[in-house]
C-alpha cells in the first residue's frame, strides 16, 4: 500500500499548473540527478526536452517550456526568489545557454530543443522526455506529470515507499480510515498526526505545517494587495485587489497576521462572507497565473479552496482558533486529498477538473467538518457530498491558461466545501446514501469515460467556444 504523507499532498511551488509547471520542474531536476548518478553531468554538450500530450497542448499556457529550462538550472521551485525567474528565463533565451544544474553551461536554444509533441504516450496523458548529449553517448528518460507535482516513470514501481516504509495506520480507503477512528477512538485527523510521526519528528511536523500555512497566507495577503492584468494575453483583470478593498474598508494593518486579526473585525453578513471566501480563493489564483509561490493543494490550478476555507473559519467561525486548528485541518485535507489519488486522481490531464476543484472541495469540507465538531463518519460525508457535486466538471481552460474558468471555480469550489460541511454536520452518517469509497470510484470512472477534449487540453468546451480574440 502505498503511503502517501500530507507533504506530499501539500506542496510549496510556484504556479501556474502542478501537473504541467512543478511537475516537469521536478522532472528536470529528477533527470539531473540520474545524469550526476551516472557520471554524465560533467560531459554533456547538449540537452533536448519532448513534451507529449496534454504538456504540449497546453505547455506554452502552463509555462511548461519555462519549467524545464528552471529544472534544468538547478532551481528549486521551493524556495527560488519568483523575481529571479524572469531574470533566469531572459538569460537562457538571450545568451542561447544554460547553466545546467548549476554546473557546466552548455549551448541551449529556446525555440528548438524543447519540441512541443501533440501525440500522446500510452502510459498518461502527461509525458516528456529528456534527451542529454555527450562526445560519445547519448541519454534519455521519459517521465509523467500525474499530478499534483507527483513525478513517475513507466516500469518504475509506484508502492516502493511501501518497502521504505510503512504506517501503523495504512488507509487506501475511506472505510480503513473510518476502521482505524473507531478502533483507535481517535478524529482522522490524529490518526493521521500517528502516521507522521513515524517518518517525521513532531517539531519536524509542527514546523512544516506552519511552513505550508505562513505561504497560503502570505499568497492570500500578496492576492489581496496586487492590481493589474494577470500575463499569458488573455487581459484579465485582478479581482482580489478590489473586492478586498472594498471590504477590508480603512482598517490598519501591517502584515499577513496583523491583517488577519483586521479581518475578525469587519461586518460578517452572508454577502461579505460569500465576497471573503471568494476574495480569498481569487487572491490564490490569481497569484498562481502570475508564477507566484502557492501551495499544491492538491492541484496549483486548485490551490485556492482549501486556503480560503480555512481562513474562513479563522476570520469567520472561531476567532480563538490558532496553531492547532490549523495543523488539524491541514493533516484532514491532506488525507482526504490523498483517499482520492490512490482510488482515481488528481491530474485534470487525466480526469478533468472534477479531478482538481473536486478534490480540493472534498479536502476543504471534510477538514471543516471536522473542525466544526463532525465525526469522522461526517467528516468524509463531508468530502463526499463536495466531490458529488463535482463529478463531470470538465477542464477547458481558454488559451491554455490556469485562468479562465480556473480562477473563479476556486471561489465556487470553496463556497461549495463551506456548504458540504454544514450539511454533514446536520446530517446522521448512518444514513448516508453515498460512501465516499463509491464517490471516488464514481469519479475515476466519469475520468475514463470523459472526452479527452476536456481533459486539460484546450480542444474542447470553453476553451474552443471563447477563443483569445474574444478576450
Amino acid at each position: 500500500m502505498e503511503c502517501i504523507s500530507v507533504f506530499d499532498m501539500l506542496k510549496i511551488g510556484v504556479g501556474p499548473s502542478s501537473s504541467h509547471t512543478l511537475g516537469p520542474w521536478r522532472a528536470a531536476e529528477q533527470f539531473l540527478k540520474e545524469l550526476r548518478n551516472r557520471n554524465l553531468i560533467d560531459n554533456i554538450i547538449g540537452v533536448k526536452v519532448d513534451l507529449y500530450g496534454s504538456l504540449s497542448l497546453t505547455g506554452k499556457g502552463h509555462a511548461t517550456d519555462l519549467a524545464v529550462m528552471l529544472g534544468l538550472s538547478g532551481a528549486d521551485p521551493e524556495y527560488i526568489p519568483v523575481e529571479s525567474i524572469d531574470v533566469i528565463i531572459s538569460a537562457i533565451k538571450n545568451k542561447k545557454e544554460i547553466f545546467l544544474g548549476n554546473e557546466i553551461i552548455i549551448p541551449f536554444c529556446f525555440e528548438t530543443d524543447i519540441v512541443f509533441n501533440r501525440n500522446f504516450l500510452p502510459f498518461h496523458a502527461n509525458g516528456l522526455t529528456f534527451t542529454a548529449k555527450t562526445d560519445t553517448e547519448t541519454y534519455s528518460e521519459t517521465y509523467y506529470s500525474i499530478g499534483g507535482g507527483f513525478v513517475v516513470k513507466e516500469k518504475e514501481d509506484h508502492h516502493k515507499e511501501e518497502i521504505l516504509h510503512t504506517f501503523p495506520f495504512p488507509v487506501e480507503k475511506a472505510d480503513d480510515l473510518l476502521a482505524f477512528c473507531a478502533s483507535e477512538n481517535k478524529k482522522i485527523s490524529e490518526i493521521v498526526y500517528e502516521n507522521e510521526k513515524t517518518m517525521r519528528s513532531e517539531e519536524e511536523i509542527h514546523n512544516e505545517l506552519l511552513r505550508i500555512w505562513d505561504t497560503m497566507l502570505e499568497c492570500m495577503y500578496i492576492g489581496c494587495h496586487s492590481e493589474g492584468i494577470l500575463p499569458g494575453g488573455l487581459n484579465v483583470k485582478r479581482r482580489a485587489y478590489d473586492m478586498h478593498k472594498n471590504l477590508i474598508g480603512v482598517l490598519p494593518y501591517e502584515d499577513p497576521y496583523s491583517w488577519l486579526q483586521i479581518i475578525r473585525q469587519t461586518e460578517v453578513k452572508f454577502r461579505q462572507i460569500l465576497k471573503w471566501v471568494s476574495c480569498f480563493a481569487l487572491a490564490v489564483n490569481e497569484v498562481n497565473a502570475s508564477l507566484g509561490r502557492v501551495v499544491t493543494a492538491p492541484t496549483n490550478g486548485s490551490a485556492g479552496v482549501i486556503p480560503a476555507v480555512l481562513m474562513y473559519y479563522l476570520v469567520i467561525e472561531n476567532h480563538e482558533a490558532g496553531e492547532k486548528e490549523i495543523k488539524q485541518f491541514l493533516m484532514v485535507a491532506g488525507e482526504i486529498g490523498s483517499i482520492f489519488k490512490k482510488g482515481a486522481t488528481i491530474s485534470a490531464a487525466m480526469g478533468g477538473c472534477q479531478a482538481e476543484i473536486g478534490v480540493s472541495s472534498a479536502m476543504a469540507a471534510a477538514a471543516l467538518c471536522e473542525l466544526m465538531g463532525g465525526t469522522p463518519a461526517q467528516v468524509t460525508m463531508a468530502a463526499e457530498i463536495a466531490m458529488e457535486h463535482h463529478l463531470g466538471l470538465t477542464c477547458d481552460p481558454i488559451g491554455g491558461l490556469v485562468q479562465i474558468p480556473c480562477i473563479e471555480r476556486n471561489t465556487m469550489g470553496a463556497i461549495k466545501a463551506i456548504n458540504a460541511a454544514e450539511l454533514a454536520l446536520e446530517t446522521d452518517a448512518l444514513h448516508a446514501k453515498v460512501p465516499l469509497d463509491k464517490v471516488v470510484n464514481t469519479m475515476w470512472q466519469t475520468a475514463k469515460d470523459m472526452n479527452s477534449k476536456y481533459k486539460e487540453t484546450s480542444e474542447g468546451g470553453l476553451a474552443v467556444a471563447v477563443n483569445m480574440a474574444d478576450c
